[in-house]
């Protein structure tokens, strides 16, 4: 079929463009690694969101097993020489590819150095000794370490080089952890490069309480009881965590919120006033409240005023053989057996249910005393 001038001219003016574009077209295109494919790991601790992205090289690669000839040669000890980037002394990019990449939403410690949050590159030296210098540089955005420059250095730590079971595949993990630390290593051949981050997350929750109580939940109730426990619970901020509990108090002065300030004032050294509020309490006090009183007493150690309130539960509910359960209990733990042994025998008395049949058989077998006598 005849074609017109306007479009042959069309079709080819558009194989001249891909003609000449073609290779920066194709220097676009994503395609997939054959080696060392880009992984991310992550981890969150308390509040604060650690993330890793690095590239994984094996141990064997194309069939050919490299344990032993990973540490030291192919990956060189120290700092090397580069005639790439910035031509520099550079140390290994902690993975394969691009630059490993470490990322912290909070302030750290890192084996007790202090890092603001931010990202960083990651970097590692090792030694012959074993040492590894860990470092992390503001300069995250290079191919691996040859533009490293150690004047981008924001800080240095040292650790050790350890035997792990063989990896085959380069590993970064998070190995252990709390509410406050976690522990990141890097795993691969027979060895494992691993480092302690610190936070402060006790701080770092206060100052997200401080913020949400700013929003919509600050308009309750509950809300200043949560934030006001947990400084009680942590022992921080006893002074913001008693305003916290006068907002709740005031409105809603129910068992649980006057509880929290007499818990606040005791523990501000406030004792006397701590304890005459529990007193105020009790008059009003149901059955479940006056139980849990006493075994706030009791753990606080002030056996007799646990025994004041268990006892003041049994004159109110001579028939629940919990109270007398609960009683029992208190006199085992201050050391009075003779009337541990006489409330827990008079609380199976009364056919309890199951939990608290069991819980006082148990307390008396713990005294070694016969339950069928």
């Amino acid at each position: 079929m005849k074609q017109s001038l306007h479009t042959t001219l069309s079709y080819s003016f558009l194989l001249l463009l891909l003609f000449l574009s073609g290779n920066s077209f194709a220097q676009n295109l994503l395609t997939p690694r054959p080696v060392s494919p880009q992984a991310e790991v992550k981890q969150t601790i308390g509040l604060t969101e650690i993330s890793v992205i690095y590239s994984r090289p094996n141990v064997i690669l194309r069939g050919t097993d490299r344990t032993g000839n990973i540490w030291g040669t192919q990956i060189p000890y120290g700092f090397n020489k580069t005639n790439f980037g910035a031509q520099g002394d550079i140390p290994w990019r902690a993975g394969a590819n691009e630059n490993t990449i470490i990322t912290f939403s909070d302030d750290v410690k890192v084996e007790g150095k202090e890092l603001s949050a931010g990202t960083y590159g990651l970097h590692m030296a090792l030694y012959e000794d074993g040492k590894v210098t860990v470092i992390f540089s503001s300069n995250y955005s290079s191919w691996g370490s040859f533009h490293y420059n150690e004047s981008e250095d924001v800080l240095r730590v040292d650790t050790k080089l350890s035997d792990h079971a063989k990896t085959n595949v380069l590993t970064y993990d998070f190995i252990d952890y709390g509410t406050d630390f976690t522990v990141l290593a890097l795993m691969w051949e027979e060895k494992m490069i691993p480092f302690r981050i610190d936070i402060n997350t006790t701080e770092l929750v206060y100052e997200s309480y401080k913020d949400q109580l700013r929003g919509s939940v600050g308009f309750g109730w509950q809300a200043y009881v949560t934030a006001a426990n947990f400084c009680i619970n942590n022992n921080v901020h006893l002074d913001q965590a008693s305003a916290w509990a006068d907002i709740a108090v005031s409105r809603n002065s129910n068992f649980q919120t006057l509880t929290l300030k007499a818990g606040i004032l005791e523990a501000q050294g406030k004792s006397d006033e701590a304890i005459k509020m529990y007193d105020d309490l009790v008059a009003t006090s149901t059955n479940a409240e006056l139980n849990a009183l006493g075994y706030q007493m009791l753990g606080k150690k002030n056996y007799d005023k646990a025994s004041e309130y268990f006892t003041l539960n049994v004159k109110r509910n001579k028939t629940d053989p919990n109270v007398y359960d609960s009683l029992g209990e208190a006199y085992k733990i201050s050391g009075d057996t003779k009337n541990a042994t006489k409330y827990l025998k008079k609380s199976l008395s009364l056919d309890p249910p199951a939990n608290v049949k069991a819980n006082s058989t148990r307390l008396l077998k713990e005294m070694g005393v016969d339950i069928d006598s």
